[in-house]
């Protein structure tokens, strides 16, 4: 288990979490965070905010990855553009037929190499192969499918591949707060803790009765304490 020590900081460690849990929650920039805390009172420049988030983000996503069930064996992929310095580049990503964002990969191609790549993190990662895969018509997938020789059913078509063209939009929302991404490693390091965070927090609302929710978002929130939880 990562340790997580919140001395020699100014702030109390509720401060802390609070802040990260904010930024990372919602579409909020830092300076939205700096104000939310001076409306209670606390004078947290957004600097701060930028640093614990920094600091701690990546290993409280890594506790809440941990404590994630197993996802469903049914996976979409999908890519899509995005401009980071100036360049384009493409976000790869791949998702559950729940929705559970499994993993995402920042590259500058959009061919069968880049899609080898996501595939073979992707099996690696979640240590079993799918029982169907389903992508757009973009023939590198079907490349790379091959080369992996996996056996589980292919489906191709824009339509059937919803679940993952959905996925993509909490981060088109993040990059226009964020005003886009500054670098590939930063924006990797990013979408991969939003990812844990949209996880735990993604509850379908929708799809479920009021009770069920209030049940399902007290365990999210049980989940969130202990990934931030101090050793």
């Amino acid at each position: 288990m990562d340790q997580l020590s919140y001395s020699r900081h100014r702030f109390p460690p509720p401060v802390i979490q609070h802040s990260i849990w904010l930024y990372l929650r919602f579409t909020l920039s830092y300076r939205d965070v700096e104000e939310l805390l001076a409306e209670r009172g606390l004078e947290v420049s957004y600097e701060t905010v930028r640093r614990w988030v920094l600091k701690f983000g990546s290993r409280i996503a890594r506790r809440l990855r941990r404590s994630r069930p197993r996802p469903t064996d049914r996976w979409h992929l999908d890519e899509m553009v995005v401009r980071i310095a100036g360049r384009q580049m493409y976000l790869w990503r791949a998702v559950d037929h729940e929705g559970e964002v499994l993993d995402m990969l920042v590259q500058r191609r959009r061919d069968k190499r880049a899609a080898l790549r996501l595939m073979r993190k992707l099996l690696r990662k979640q240590g079993f192969a799918p029982e169907l895969l389903v992508t757009d018509k973009l023939g590198s997938y079907g490349s790379a499918f091959r080369q992996l020789g996996l056996s589980c059913p292919h489906e191709q078509g824009l339509r059937k591949n919803n679940r993952a063209e959905n996925s993509h939009q909490p981060v088109r929302r993040r990059k226009r707060k964020m005003q886009r991404f500054k670098s590939a490693g930063s924006a990797q390091r990013f979408l991969s803790i939003h990812a844990a965070v949209h996880n735990t927090f993604n509850l379908q609302r929708h799809l479920i009765s009021r009770s069920t929710l209030r049940a399902f978002r007290a365990e999210a929130t049980a989940e969130w304490q202990a990934a931030v939880a101090a050793a």
